[in-house]
């Protein structure tokens, strides 16, 4: 029992999983806060878990013990890290997904595999680098948000006004309806829905800030002549 202590509570393998599980802990809380899907023991169990493999593979000859000649072993730490990254790429494959035209969970899904890296560079006592990338993720994560939500990005979405046939405006009528509310839009569509009942107008529209669809969005509501309409975001 004691060698068994001794052996599981020595510097080389204990300070490289506790690392691992401050760093994946440190990121997955930042990732639960957000409410994302991969949150604080994900992530914990990510950095931990590649962590414990990278220990395995760079103290091969501690416990293969004498059943393999030694001069026929190869240790080579690097098959391993490439196995853990690929099948993490899988695991964070899993927490993104689609909902309309808005793609969601690929941050968390690159802060699962950079965990793991991290993992990886506590399992192989590269410390320095480790701690380095751990501060640097978290800079990314929290810090880069405020830089992110502060810089100009064009919004997109898809604008879909269904009219009755007799009311319905031309095409012309329309375009300049959203130049006029700084919107640019690609070539409109139209249909011919119901048996010749109702005419339907389909575009995707850009502007440099969400305020000119949000108007856009009122004026529709307000526009009689509107049946319906769906206004689908593509980067909200």
């Amino acid at each position: 029992m004691n060698d068994f202590l001794s052996t599981a509570l020595a510097p080389q393998y204990i300070l490289p999983l506790l690392g691992a599980l401050a760093a994946g802990g440190l990121i997955g809380f930042e990732r639960g806060f957000r409410g994302q899907p991969a949150g604080f023991r994900t992530h914990s169990l990510l950095a931990v878990t590649s962590a414990l493999l990278m220990l395995a593979a760079n103290h091969q000859l501690a416990w293969a013990g004498d059943t393999t000649p030694h001069d026929v072993m190869r240790i080579d730490p690097v098959r391993m890290a490439h196995g853990i990254l690929t099948g993490v790429g899988f695991l964070g494959g899993g927490v993104i997904f689609r909902e309309g035209f808005n793609v969601h969970g690929l941050t968390t899904a690159t802060s699962v595999w950079t965990t793991s890296g991290i993992g990886i560079l506590f399992g192989m006592g590269f410390w320095e680098v480790a701690i380095t990338g751990t501060f640097l993720a978290l800079v990314i994560l929290a810090g880069f948000r405020i830089i992110d939500q502060r810089l100009p990005q064009q919004s997109l979405a898809d604008v879909t006004i269904r009219y009755a046939r007799g009311s319905a405006p031309g095409a012309e009528d329309l375009r300049a309806r959203l130049k006029a509310l700084g919107l640019r839009s690609a070539p409109l569509s139209e249909r011919l829905l119901k048996k010749g009942q109702y005419i339907e107008h389909g575009a995707t529209v850009s502007a440099l800030n969400r305020t000119a669809i949000d108007r856009l969005a009122a004026e529709l509501r307000a526009d009689h002549k509107v049946i319906e309409f769906e206004i689908e975001p593509r980067n909200a």
